[in-house]
């Protein structure tokens, strides 16, 4: 499915100044909202039942999170149902940069195939979050994300990632990311590096762009 971190998204220990490989996957996260109200939805198995191919446990939350019963799920709904580790809401550009992704009709919204491929995407990236959070706070300090950056195979200076931490952190005396930013950066920064990589045919890391070509590449690659 595109747009899973298997696709493209950045890996550990791959040479030179770009790399890439496989996330481990994961399975979808548990169903929070308790038994998920009645009612039939498109393509459901006889006897309200999950789709063919829609893990039973996903179509459970799918019909929890679909507040309005449309048999779609909106940015705002999406909004509502996904929290970070301090009981906060994943933020606006989050949601819609995900459900874009997900979007197959290009309609703002996603059915239950897009939301059940949406969740194993976050579960992979909720791992990832994890596996970096070496003190398990819950969020991902400037050491951290450094050590993030390298690992997935980013050769980042300190100051960059101080510049990303400024601009994405919650504001406080300990600034830190939380799981929704975390997302955010990294499809960023893929998507970009991406684009970077289409100039720089010979690898080197190093480009000469000219002003419109560099915008160009960036508005074409904003998420």
């Amino acid at each position: 499915m595109a747009g899973f971190p298997g696709q493209g998204y950045p890996g550990a220990g791959q040479a030179g100044p770009y790399s890439g490989g496989p996330y481990g996957g994961g399975a979808a996260p548990g169903q929070p909202y308790g038994a998920p109200p009645a009612g039939p939805y498109g393509g459901a198995a006889p006897g309200g039942g999950a789709p063919q191919g829609v893990d039973p446990e996903a179509f459970s939350w799918f019909q929890a999170v679909d507040a309005d019963r449309s048999g779609y799920i909106s940015v705002k709904e999406l909004k509502q149902a996904l929290l970070n580790s301090n009981w906060s809401a994943f933020n606006d550009e989050t949601c819609l940069l995900m459900i874009n992704m997900f979007d197959r009709t290009r309609s703002g919204r996603i059915d239950v195939y897009g939301f059940a491929a949406l969740l194993r995407f976050i579960q992979q990236w909720k791992n990832l979050f994890q596996q970096y959070d070496r003190d398990q706070s819950g969020s991902i300090s400037f050491s951290e994300l450094q050590q993030a950056f390298s690992q997935m195979g980013y050769n980042l200076s300190p100051q960059f990632s101080q510049l990303l931490l400024s601009r994405y952190a919650q504001r406080s005396s300990n600034p830190s990311i939380q799981l929704d930013r975390f997302i955010h950066i990294c499809m960023q920064l893929q998507s970009l590096t991406d684009a970077f990589r289409e100039k720089d045919t010979g690898m080197v890391g190093n480009v000469r762009l000219g002003y419109e070509d560099f915008l160009t590449m960036v508005m074409t690659r904003m998420l």
